[in-house]
């Protein structure tokens, strides 16, 4: 066996990786929603926002 290969994983060390990595997709999309939203909402206050400079 090559030193640098890991030994194939069995089948709960398969499941649990997937769903650990599962979960770190989750928690990004939450990540991605939730700075897209807030992209959104400055960008809509600065539309709507009178400018105030003399």
């Amino acid at each position: 066996m090559n030193p640098k290969q890991l030994p194939p994983l069995s089948r709960d060390e398969s499941k649990l990786v997937a769903r650990r990595r599962r979960g770190r997709n989750i928690a990004m999309l939450i990540v991605l929603i939730a700075l897209s939203g807030l992209f959104y909402a400055v960008a809509m206050v600065k539309l709507t926002k009178p400018d105030l400079a003399p």
